[in-house]
């Protein structure tokens, strides 16, 4: 029957700032988001996420390779992030990285390097963390966009319950030489979009493409041409944070 949803098992969860309610009926998605799990499971949650059987079959169909389990937690996460928007929220595809407090994001087409230049950053700083490998949340607040961990992290899973102020975006592209420009706002939104998962409803669609133009606005972008390098981390961290490379 359309709009029929799978027997489910409610949690609530405390995600990018949300008190999420999550309708799973595999135990796949309780042990996946565990670390995220809110103290409080009576209070009123601000978000509920379920999977019809009609979602759940399509996607079961598209990707047979998988477990009943993951493809009921690729369906919630996508339930989720369709009524991000209404909270001010949106999901970018994205590498982030916290040190010294905030927040950056390398960005590009699969197979540019983005888990290849986080990696040079954690070797390269022992104080940073990865906020999220593939899927955080972004949260617009006047002051700008903060950043948040979900359990949904990649392939690599690499990510923490955190949050950090944004303070760059770096766009990434492969090349022998590395060098880094600032890029306009046009240039931005050229490569933004393909990064921003676009909900189906109207409103929403709206919603998050005022949110993209609040990104592009209030955060410095950088397009890093760049090797597999300590010179490539050198590149990207004098311009994404303003500072000289500490030299050891």
């Amino acid at each position: 029957m359309d709009g029929e949803l799978l027997s489910t098992t409610d949690m609530i969860y405390e995600i990018a700032g949300l008190r999420v309610l999550l309708q799973n009926e595999y135990e796949y998605t309780t042990k996946f988001c565990r670390e995220y799990l809110a103290a409080d499971q009576f209070s009123p949650a601000n978000v509920t996420a379920a999977v019809t059987k009609e979602e759940f079959d399509e996607e079961k169909n598209a990707s047979p390779q998988f477990s009943d389990g993951y493809i009921e937690n690729i369906c919630l996460y996508r339930s989720l992030c369709r009524q991000l928007p209404e909270f001010d929220r949106m999901l970018l595809h994205c590498s982030v990285l916290e040190l010294d407090g905030n927040g950056y994001a390398f960005l590009g087409r699969s197979g540019t390097g983005k888990s290849t230049h986080t990696k040079l950053w954690l070797n390269a700083f022992p104080a940073a963390r990865v906020v999220n490998g593939d899927k955080p949340i972004l949260q617009y607040e006047k002051e700008g966009f903060i950043v948040h961990g979900t359990p949904w992290q990649g392939k690599e899973r690499w990510g923490c319950n955190t949050s950090a102020p944004l303070r760059g975006l770096c766009f990434l592209e492969q090349a022998k030489e590395n060098s880094i420009k600032k890029l306009s706002p046009t240039e931005v939104s050229s490569r933004l979009f393909m990064q921003i998962l676009l909900p189906q409803e109207e409103n929403a669609v709206e919603k998050t493409l005022e949110l993209a133009d609040k990104l592009i606005s209030s955060t410095p972008a950088y397009l890093l041409r760049c090797n597999i390098s300590k010179e490539a981390v050198k590149t990207s961290y004098e311009a994404l944070t303003g500072n000289p490379y500490p030299e050891n």
